[in-house]
């Protein structure tokens, strides 16, 4: 019997995970990258990789902005 995938919002994500998604997503950011390039299809991962490609964007823009 193979395992049943249980929806986003019954797995638990563990801060290790949810960091690591945060820095990839802040590197994407940071080095211009797109967001489509977001690799996760999870929710909750998908949404710190977005938030760190969020950070990551701003801090290059505020870097371009000072150059």
């Amino acid at each position: 019997m193979a395992p049943v995938a249980l929806p986003d919002h019954d797995q638990h994500w563990s801060l290790e995970s949810l960091n690591k998604a945060y820095q990839q997503g802040y590197m994407a950011g940071l080095t211009g990258h797109g967001l489509s390039r977001q690799p996760y299809p999870a929710e909750v991962l998908a949404a710190a990789w977005e938030a760190g490609w969020d950070d990551g964007a701003e801090q290059l823009q505020r870097q371009q902005r000072s150059a």
